[in-house]
């Protein structure tokens, strides 16, 4: 019953899709997922605006991907203005424990985050480790 949930929920024709519970979805039409894509316990995405995620793709436990932010200006964010930006995260990408990713985000392939790292900005580059709040490079990988 849980295959069936999860084909229902990322899409029919996925290989190996696999949602550990509890996970926390806004929309799920927004969120796009490749081949072999895992979630493990207590993930939280925030689709509110389109999520895409490569083939491969790992999430540890308590990841968090928003594309829900609010204005910097107290007095819009009082208003109850809200929007949000896109993420893409690219093949190969494994997300570590407590990460989060955040809006307008792009990541490239073979991209490993450090548990517990924040990621701000993007790195479109392919076969980096970042870690670290805000989140930075700190190693390059081979790409075998």
């Amino acid at each position: 019953k849980r295959l069936l949930l999860t084909k229902q929920l990322l899409g029919k024709n996925l290989v190996n899709p696999v949602i550990e519970s509890p996970f926390h979805v806004d929309y799920g039409y927004n969120l796009k997922v490749g081949q072999n894509f895992y979630a493990n316990h207590g993930c939280t995405i925030l689709d509110c605006n389109q999520i895409e995620m490569g083939d491969n793709c790992l999430l540890a436990p308590h990841v968090v991907i928003s594309a829900a932010t609010h204005p910097l200006s107290a007095e819009e964010r009082l208003s109850g203005y809200e929007f949000a930006q896109p993420i893409h995260i690219g093949d190969n990408c494994w997300i570590g424990a407590n990460a989060t990713i955040n809006p307008g985000v792009t990541l490239g392939n073979n991209v490993i985050v450090g548990a517990g790292a924040v990621v701000t900005k993007s790195f479109p580059e392919d076969n980096i480790i970042l870690a670290g709040v805000p989140a930075k490079i700190i190693r390059k990988l081979d790409n075998k």
